[in-house]
């Protein structure tokens, strides 16, 4: 009996070295976990995005989306600090539980490092994902302040990222920039899809195609959802 035990033993470790298979594990990498998934599989959904072409950035001010870290989910802290609760580790706050003093960014999803947040003298920035210059050029210039204000403090397009890599990136979208953690891409790219998807924003050509070669290599790339509603308060306004 014992000599048949260990057979089969010895049969299912074969069988996991030739399948690949291994043992799952709970939990996962802090970058996968942000923004949160669960709306279905991204590489699908890029194909129910609108194609056109990018408009002019006429008329594009940063102030057309309000005043920046609006605390439009009525919680009592700005957006801002809502991100780095949200996004670091080791959290201290200056005062209550709002003002984020200082924490960890273990790993920063854009270049893969550990970051130390300081307040006043950090090296994070919260990264708009779809950056609102693009969101301008692909049907944000045509809403109204509300909904402007909404994807500017919605936490599905918002990330704590490293700044170095978030300021090269400008306003570049899928088909200009991307991470330089590949790790990150899929996840980062789905999140995009989820945002675009959810404010209506459309995609150029290039875009789309970026976004499907990044997607088809992580076909079961989970489309993120939840966030903020599409209109803020209207307590907020914009210029």
């Amino acid at each position: 009996m014992e000599r048949l035990k260990g057979g089969i033993a010895v049969a299912a470790l074969v069988l996991v070295a030739v399948t690949g298979c291994k043992e799952e594990t709970e939990g996962s990498s802090r970058p996968d976990e942000r923004p949160g998934g669960g709306g279905g599989a991204a590489l699908a959904a890029v194909d129910s995005l609108t194609v056109k072409g990018r408009a002019p950035k006429t008329g594009y001010d940063r102030d057309k989306f309000g005043s920046p870290w609006a605390d439009t989910d009525s919680n009592g802290c700005g957006t801002r600090d809502d991100i780095l609760k949200r996004d670091l580790e080791d959290v201290k706050f200056k005062d209550g539980d709002c003002t984020v003093a200082s924490g960890v960014l273990a790993p920063d999803p854009y270049g893969g490092k550990e970051i130390t947040f300081t307040r006043g003298r950090s090296q994070v920035d919260i990264d708009h994902l779809v950056a609102l210059s693009d969101a301008w050029q692909k049907g944000a210039g045509q809403w109204d302040a509300s909904k402007r204000i909404a994807l500017a403090n919605d936490p599905l397009n918002l990330l704590a990222v490293d700044a170095g890599p978030n300021r090269s990136k400008g306003d570049g979208d899928a088909a200009t920039w991307l991470p330089p953690n590949k790790s990150y891409r899929c996840t980062y790219v789905a999140a995009q899809v989820a945002v675009k998807k959810k404010y209506g924003l459309w995609v150029t050509t290039a875009e789309k195609a970026a976004m499907k070669s990044v997607l088809s290599g992580c076909p079961d790339q989970e489309l993120p959802s939840g966030g903020n509603p599409t209109k803020a308060p209207a307590r907020f306004h914009a210029d």
